[in-house]
């Protein structure tokens, strides 16, 4: 009974759907209506409004960290708080406020490990930022932080429970990102600043 508590509290605050607040409140267009058609942060840059995406980011990290925060605030075993980390992600990822279509869930997945530690959170931004950097393709760097989050975790907690929802979590974001990936291979992803408000087939993280 108690993880399921967590589950779902974890999951309704992951639901929050910021770039559609975010939008609706400065009196742009839903996100999910231009672009990849993605609620997040990146889709919500191609509407040319900066601040926008930047509190869309700040919203979509801040649900990840504040649930886990609150997690371990409650002194709670590492198996609920791995859950809580888990359902967080997945909540935005399936928002049940979007007819449980979500975002990718780059910035939540962030911030949950920033409060889950901080030197993996500090760690796998680092590995998003240098590839976006090199290549500026934001999708690659969140396969790339994908893929390095999991040996991270392990490196600071072992293979224990955080290992393994940080292993599901990094699972998720590569399958959500499939379409990216596929691109990628093609050569036909865009990189950052290339075009406002394209065509919904242009699979973008946020």
């Amino acid at each position: 009974m108690e993880a399921l508590l967590y589950a779902i509290g974890g999951y309704l605050i992951g639901s929050i759907p910021f770039a559609v607040v975010v939008s609706r409140v400065m009196g742009l267009e839903d996100p999910r209506s231009y672009g990849s058609g993605n609620p997040g942060a990146t889709n919500v840059l191609r509407s040319g409004n900066k601040a926008a995406a930047l509190l869309t980011l700040l919203g979509d990290g801040a649900k990840g960290w504040f649930a886990v925060w609150l997690a371990l605030r409650m002194n709670a075993a590492p198996e609920l708080v791995a859950i809580t980390v888990l359902a967080v992600f997945l909540g935005h990822v399936f928002s049940f406020w979007l007819r449980f279509r979500g975002g990718k869930g780059v910035a939540t997945a962030s911030g949950a490990l920033f409060a889950l530690d901080w030197r993996i959170g500090l760690a796998v931004l680092a590995v998003w930022i240098a590839v976006v950097i090199t290549t500026r393709y934001s999708s690659l760097g969140a396969i790339v932080a994908a893929l390095f989050a999991p040996a991270a975790t392990w490196y600071v907690f072992g293979a224990g429970p955080y290992f393994m929802a940080i292993l599901v979590m990094g699972a998720v974001l590569l399958w959500r990102h499939e379409a990216n990936i596929r691109k990628l291979v093609r050569g036909e992803e865009r990189r950052i600043g290339e075009g406002k408000k394209d065509d919904a087939s242009a699979g973008q993280p946020g």
